[in-house]
């Protein structure tokens, strides 16, 4: 009778080992890059096979239609010495980032503000400003932009209620790539979502005890909740100036570029060239001048963090 549970214990035993060696196999990293091959196959062959193959193509004559031809940095020359289109796209570009992003940050702060506090239907209200991000880019949003600030549009029959006479707000070069900046600062959810996390985190006792020295509420949000939200600002500044030198579908559902190239953006360009005109070796030297510019533009901002985004240390001090 003992010899038979001996034996029991040793086939359990056995058993167990066995068992706990299968689990160790899984423990190299040979079956972590198996799980991570569908994610690194993808990688490889749909954006870095891309991007290596464009970075290839921006110096060669292709045009979908022949086999590329090798010309060196000639597209690059040709864009940055005789390409007046480039240049008027690239201007249009940047003032539509001069005006959006800060009108963006702006709104979006403010309202974080605004709906931090614990009041009755509080998370009501954040998911209905929230809402208007979740829809995105897309070209429904764009086509309801178009309509509200055409000529019979909405904005002019509220305008009419009170007798002034609108007028075509997107056919009139003055003002179109203004509604495409109210268009993009509008859907503002994505920051504001950010800043509330972030507002979260700053201590109470912080307001507390300024509100016993006698600071104002303006002077609470200057003083302790701008430097206190810095990195966050940091973060959604970046992160909008990426976006923004990226825009595209706005422009291209509710104006087309027009009235007379006045939102005519640099990917707009860009896509013309390569879907228009199938000069695909163009459009691929254009979009790693986007590129550069975009890696510019954040190098500086990284930069000049220093002199006013401010990090807390384990201290409590700020740096």
């Amino acid at each position: 009778m003992s010899q038979t549970v001996v034996r029991g214990g040793g086939a359990a035993s056995v058993k167990k080992r066995r068992k706990w060696s299968f689990l160790k196999r899984w423990e190299s990293p040979v079956a972590g890059y198996l799980f991570l091959s569908p994610w690194l196959i993808g990688f490889l062959l749909l954006t870095l096979g891309p991007i290596l193959m464009s970075f290839y193509y921006s110096f060669t004559n292709y045009s979908l239609l022949d086999a590329p031809r090798w010309t060196g940095i000639d597209n690059y020359k040709y864009i940055l010495t005789e390409d007046d289109t480039f240049r008027d796209s690239l201007q249009v570009t940047l003032l539509f980032v001069v005006l959006s992003v800060p009108m963006k940050l702006i709104s979006a702060l403010l309202v974080a503000v605004l709906l931090n506090r614990s009041i009755k239907g509080i998370s009501f209200y954040r998911t209905m400003i929230y809402f208007p991000s979740l829809i995105g880019t897309s070209i429904a949003v764009s086509i309801l932009w178009k309509n509200i600030f055409s000529k019979d549009g909405f904005i002019n029959q509220a305008l009419a209620l009170i007798g002034i006479e609108g007028k075509a707000w997107i056919a009139d070069p003055s003002t179109a790539l203004g509604t495409l900046v109210l268009l993009v600062a509008w859907q503002f959810g994505s920051s504001m979502i950010i800043f509330l996390a972030g507002l979260k985190q700053i201590s109470k006792d912080l307001y507390e005890a300024s509100s016993v020295d006698g600071a104002s509420k303006i002077r609470q949000f200057f003083v302790i909740t701008l430097p206190m939200l810095s990195p966050i600002i940091l973060f959604n500044f970046v992160l909008q100036t990426i976006n923004s030198f990226q825009m595209f579908t706005q422009a291209f559902i509710v104006t087309n570029g027009g009235p007379v190239n006045s939102t005519f953006v640099y990917v707009m360009y860009l896509y013309e060239r390569a879907f228009s005109k199938f000069q695909m070796g163009y459009a691929s030297s254009l979009a790693w001048i986007l590129l550069v510019i975009i890696g510019l533009v954040t190098a500086v901002i990284f930069a000049t963090s220093k002199y006013w985004v401010f990090y807390e240390t384990q201290g409590g001090k700020q740096k």
